[in-house]
């Protein structure tokens, strides 16, 4: 049994806007399958995409506080040219400059239309061959307890777990990595972005829920009510879905 990450879901006062933005930022397409709006590499709508992670932009009634993300994600670039247009594109896109203390660094922290925060990092060669979105990063307490959970949850191959950080990336070696970064901020306000799993055909997704419960998830009530998915948080309180299979 296994669960595979298949999309970032992020919630947006205007997810048709916000899922402009990022289909603008990273070359992709904007789709309205439904309720949401999704974001997908150009070309016809395959979900789930067999190498990238997704972005479904889900519609909530109020917008982001001051507080920090736990989770953003962290673009790539080939050149510092291409990080510099990259840069420039996004701020012309609607993105804004943030400031969380970090000083002189090589990479550039900005906002999206709704305040979400993420980078655009300097040429990497570890990135080299992910896609747009290098990386989706997440502060926790523990990264290795967070290496641990996480590296049992989902079938992505644990490639460092150190006590300041950890990083997974899928097996095949493409697509972006997941990534956790040891901070002491704690959990402030809800996620407004968290990753969404799904089982394989013929898994059966309650055995699955009851798998990560024993890993240590526990249940999360959003005022969810009766849904297809399961709502759920990791030993460090960071909320996931298991979605059902369709």
């Amino acid at each position: 049994m296994a669960l595979r990450p298949v999309q970032v879901n992020i919630k947006a006062v205007d997810p048709v806007a916000v899922g402009r933005f990022w289909a603008q930022a990273l070359g992709w397409t904007a789709h309205r399958p439904g309720v949401t709006t999704y974001v997908a590499p150009p070309g016809e709508l395959v979900w789930p995409d067999p190498v990238v992670l997704g972005i479904d932009l889900v519609p909530v009634p109020e917008g982001k506080g001051a507080v920090k993300n736990r989770t953003h994600l962290d673009l790539a670039s080939s050149s510092t040219a291409h990080q510099q247009e990259l840069v420039e594109r996004v701020l012309a896109l609607g993105a804004t400059p943030v400031d969380l203390g970090q000083g002189e660094v090589p990479w550039t922290v900005l906002a999206d239309v709704e305040g979400n925060e993420f980078c655009v990092l300097e040429p990497r060669e570890v990135y080299r061959g992910t896609g747009p979105v290098a990386a989706v990063v997440v502060d926790c307490a523990d990264p290795r307890e967070m290496a641990r959970f996480w590296g049992e949850a989902v079938d992505w191959t644990v490639h460092e777990a150190a006590d300041d950080h950890a990083t997974l990336r899928a097996a095949a070696g493409s697509g972006p990595f997941l990534e956790f970064l040891r901070s002491t901020d704690g959990r402030a306000a809800p996620d407004r972005i968290h990753l969404d799993l799904l089982p394989y055909p013929g898994d059966d997704p309650s055995a699955e829920v009851a798998r990560l419960r024993a890993l240590g998830a526990v249940d999360l009530d959003l005022g969810q009510g009766e849904v297809p998915w399961t709502v759920l948080a990791d030993p460090d309180g960071h909320e996931f879905c298991v979605l059902a299979p369709h």
